[in-house]
């Protein structure tokens, strides 16, 4: 068990360490590498930040206007059925809605495939 926990408190630092020497042996400058990376992926923020506040305002609304238990009761006789538990149904409801909202961002900003 000690192992395990050495191994999982040491694993991060060594694939840095690693990261780091492969970039060495290719001659890559490894820190304006990080920086490049670090504005692609602060842009990649930017861009996805109003669609992600726009997705928790629309949750709470319909959490607080109680619209999400209402669908879960009227659905718990099927869901009970096939077994499916009552606690994770609001999360079965409102995944796909914010998963397509985030692909939908994610490919408008990437330009790689567009949203119908």
């Amino acid at each position: 068990m000690e192992y395990i926990n050495f191994l999982s408190n040491a694993i991060i630092p060594i694939i840095i360490t690693l990261i780091v020497v492969y970039a060495i042996i290719e001659k890559v400058k490894v820190f304006d590498s990080f920086i490049e990376g670090a504005k692609e992926g602060a842009n990649i923020v930017v861009g996805l930040f109003p669609t992600l506040i726009g997705l928790f305002v629309a949750i709470g609304a319909l959490r607080s206007s109680g619209i999400i238990n209402f669908l879960v009761n009227m659905l718990s006789p099927i869901t009970n059925w096939i077994g499916i538990p009552k606690e994770i149904m609001p999360l079965a409801l409102l995944r796909p809605i914010s998963r397509e909202c985030f692909y939908c961002n994610w490919n408008r900003h990437n330009a790689t495939i567009w949203c119908r």
